[in-house]
């Protein structure tokens, strides 16, 4: 789906309403039904319509529509107007490199970040558990696998992004917890600690990959040689 050409699906508002009159079909039974449709396809929810062709017979479901991005490739469902499949909340985009385990923690919190802020903020802390535990860190204990990672290199400006959501220290809260302290700040923060993660550790050195991989051969043994790996 082109979201600046098309953002949603097809469907009926009251604005719709005069072109949805079909004055101009004579057949006064036809157009009962045609309008009666039309109101059901106004009103926003899923229906049936009974059709056939020949001998078969058959269901449409309106009100329903699947889409695909046409960047991404991914599907989304919507009903009338209203996106439900993939769930998305107010939260930043999720890092696309993030494990799949990882992402659905993070994609859950999106959903319920509005609602719950502290649910939202607990479901990130244990999603940096996870991340953590991808990352080679026994994800026991977010302070000390964050420590052990910028000790391994990752960015030192990481640790002071726990040291401002208050998961350090005394303060500390075991991931999956609920802190009754926590607000809609402290979880946007998470949101975005576990993408400048993800960014750091797996984005990055993909990327960096990527572009190594891609020199020719003979640059890529030049380089062997000046950094004395080759036999």
């Amino acid at each position: 789906m082109n979201a600046e050409s098309n953002p949603t699906p097809n469907i009926v508002k009251d604005e719709d309403g005069v072109f949805w009159e079909f004055s101009h079909i004579e057949d006064r039974k036809l157009r009962e039904e045609l309008v009666k449709w039309a109101k059901k396809m106004k009103a926003g929810r899923p229906f049936f319509e009974d059709g056939k062709e020949g001998n078969y017979s058959f269901q449409n479901l309106y009100n329903v529509n699947v889409a695909e991005c046409y960047n991404c490739k991914d599907i989304s469902i919507w009903i009338f107007d209203r996106l439900v499949y993939p769930q998305r909340g107010e939260a930043p985009q999720a890092n696309p490199d993030l494990p799949e385990d990882v992402r659905r923690d993070y994609d859950e919190a999106s959903t319920i970040l509005d609602h719950s802020p502290r649910g939202a903020a607990a479901l990130i802390r244990l999603g940096i558990q996870k991340l953590c535990k991808e990352l080679g860190q026994p994800g026991e204990n977010i302070n000390a696998d964050i420590k052990a990672l910028v000790a391994g290199g990752l960015d030192p400006r990481v640790q002071k992004a726990l040291d401002a959501v208050r998961v350090i220290g005394n303060n500390a809260v075991h991931p999956g917890q609920i802190d009754l302290r926590d607000d809609r700040a402290t979880a946007e923060s998470l949101f975005r600690l576990m993408n400048l993660i993800a960014e750091k550790l797996i984005s990055e050195p993909k990327h960096v990959d990527e572009v190594y991989a891609s020199l020719p051969a003979g640059a890529l043994d030049a380089i062997e040689k000046r950094d004395g790996k080759t036999k």
